[in-house]
Order: C-alpha cells, then sequence, then structure tokens
C-alpha cells in the first residue's frame, strides 16, 4: 500500500463533518474552531484505492475547483487491497477524519471502510460506482473483479510509452527528418507551451513533435511536405506573450538580455508573421492565451479525431 499525505499547514487544520456546510464555524479534531473573516477552510480528504489512485486525485481536482474557498488536505492511499493495509487507512481516517472518496472491488474491504465512515460520521463516496453500474446495465456485461486493470502492460501501455519516447526525441525541432513518425506536429513562436502540450499528449498515447519558429529564421521546409501528422499552429496574445517572456528571463536572471525576445511590438510582428505562415498552410490554429495545457491538448485531440474520422 503506497499513502501520501499533503504538507503540514503549521497548525491543525479543521475538517468540514458529514452533512455540515462551510458556515462561519465548524468542527475539528480539537473541538469547534471559528472561521475568521476571509480564512481560507482547509478540511481533510481520504482518497483510497485498490489501483493508483489517479482517478480519485483527478475527480478532488475537479471538484475542489468548484470551491475555491475550500484547501483538501490529500490523504492518498493507494494499492490497498488486503485487510492489514486497510487497517492503517482506517486509522488515518479516525485520526484526520474528513471525506472519505474510495475505488475498491473487494467487497469486504468495502464494506469495512464503509461501516467505519459510518461511525465516525464522515462521507463515504464510492466514486466509479454510478457508471460502472450504468455500464453494466447497458452492456448487460458483468464488472470485472479485478483491481488495476486499467494498468495493465498491454498494447495500450507501450502505445504510451513509445508515445512518449518519440516525443522527448522530437522536442524543440529536433530530428526534422524524421516527422513524418508523429500523429501531431505542434508549431509554433517560443512560449506557447508547445513542449508541455506535446508531453501531455504523449501521456495520451499520441506521437507529438514540436518546431519552433525562430525569428530572422525561415521555417524548416520540412514540415510543409508532411503528410501523415496533423499539423496544428500555436499563437498567443503578444502582449502575453511578451511578459511570460519577461518573467522567463527574469527567472534565468538574463533580463538585460534579449531585448527583440520581449520587446512588445517585434513580439507583435513575430506573432503575426507566424499566423501568415498558418493559414498560408491551412494549418488549424489554436490561440493558448487563455487555455491551460489540458484544454490545449483537449482541442488537439477533438481536432485529430475528426481527422480521423473519430477513431482517436
Amino acid at each position: 500500500m503506497t499513502e501520501r499525505t499533503s504538507p503540514a499547514i503549521g497548525v491543525s487544520p479543521p475538517f468540514l463533518t458529514a452533512g455540515k456546510e462551510m458556515n462561519d464555524s465548524f468542527s475539528t479534531a480539537e473541538g469547534v474552531a471559528l472561521k475568521q473573516p476571509g480564512q481560507r477552510t482547509f478540511f481533510h480528504v481520504h482518497l483510497v484505492s485498490d489501483s493508483t489512485g489517479e482517478t480519485l486525485s483527478t475527480l478532488l481536482k475537479s471538484v475542489s475547483a468548484r470551491f475555491p474557498s475550500a484547501k483538501p488536505l490529500e490523504h492518498v492511499a493507494s494499492l490497498v487491497r488486503n485487510h492489514t493495509q486497510l487497517d492503517k487507512v482506517l486509522a488515518r481516517i479516525e485520526q484526520s477524519p474528513g471525506l472519505v472518496m474510495y475505488t475498491i472491488i473487494d467487497r469486504s474491504l468495502r464494506r469495512r471502510l464503509e461501516v467505519k465512515c459510518a461511525e465516525l460520521q464522515v462521507p463515504a463516496i464510492s466514486c466509479l460506482d454510478p457508471l460502472l453500474n450504468a455500464f453494466a446495465e447497458y452492456l448487460g456485461l458483468e464488472q470485472t473483479t479485478q483491481a488495476g486493470t486499467q494498468h495493465a502492460l498491454d498494447e495500450d501501455y507501450f502505445r504510451r510509452i513509445g508515445a512518449i519516447d518519440f516525443t522527448l526525441a522530437h522536442d524543440d525541432g529536433q530530428l526534422l527528418w524524421d516527422l513524418e513518425g508523429a500523429d501531431v506536429v505542434l508549431v509554433g513562436v517560443s512560449r506557447t507551451s508547445k513542449t508541455p502540450t506535446c508531453m501531455y499528449l504523449a501521456n495520451k498515447g499520441i506521437k507529438s513533435a514540436n518546431v519552433p519558429l525562430v525569428p530572422g529564421v525561415d521555417p524548416p521546409p520540412e514540415l510543409v511536405s508532411l503528410r501523415k501528422p496533423m499539423m496544428v499552429g500555436l499563437t498567443a496574445n503578444p502582449d502575453r506573450l511578451s511578459q511570460i517572456r519577461a518573467s522567463r528571463l527574469a527567472g534565468l536572471g538574463s533580463e538585460d538580455k534579449a531585448e527583440s525576445y520581449t520587446d512588445q511590438t517585434k513580439v507583435r510582428e513575430e506573432v503575426m508573421k507566424a499566423k501568415r505562415y498558418f493559414v498560408k498552410n491551412g494549418w488549424p490554429v489554436i490561440d493558448v492565451t487563455k487555455r491551460s495545457v489540458e484544454e490545449t491538448a483537449a482541442k488537439i485531440l477533438t481536432l485529430l479525431s475528426i481527422r480521423r474520422g473519430g477513431d482517436a
């Protein structure tokens, strides 16, 4: 069993008891604490899984984003597959009561967890049950009782590993002669999130490459001759791009260098030239100014699915 706990915050953080809203006062492990105006609410969340716990972490992140004034303190217990491991989890929940989110297949383990949470009067949420039950009813099939099957070392797994290897080897304009093997090639000026977007796509099994457009240098001629990869142009608001570049240089201690790199007029010209290049070649263009890497990647995956006829 693997357990990961969020760093301590100095004093014992409060938790929200079952069925109570986040009002001006709430229960803590030591009694009742008053929430001061403007103070952030901290609460415990236990993520208990017989697999890696990634699904629960993603769900928690999505849900907690809807409550910006409340900060979850995560306690992650992964690979919980026997009663000895569960004993430790239950002790941790009793020590720091809070919401319990779980994905456990074994019925006896589930039952013990649910009973303990009921005794402690904390919510226990089986996060995948609604989906699993709906699938089972619709498909007319029985669910597997094997834990962690989504992480099996199967063809899909090795496809993702291969995509990651390919993406690392084709980052930042490397191996231009080998781009025909890519699924997606991202092209854009500096600091338009090309590399992190490629790495995100690679983790989805998409072989990705990225090529920077450098001021004063013609784009690599190999780009316009590619046939298999989907070409995507990334752009951003010039003013915002200038700020990001200036921050980047400051972090490197190089504020006094490469003035043209951050000059707003030159950056604007650079962005406009890149856009014209994308349009000339008929490539889809994505503005990443107000998009996270995940949102940019989601847009690319949608475009790729359409290009493949819905097979992505």
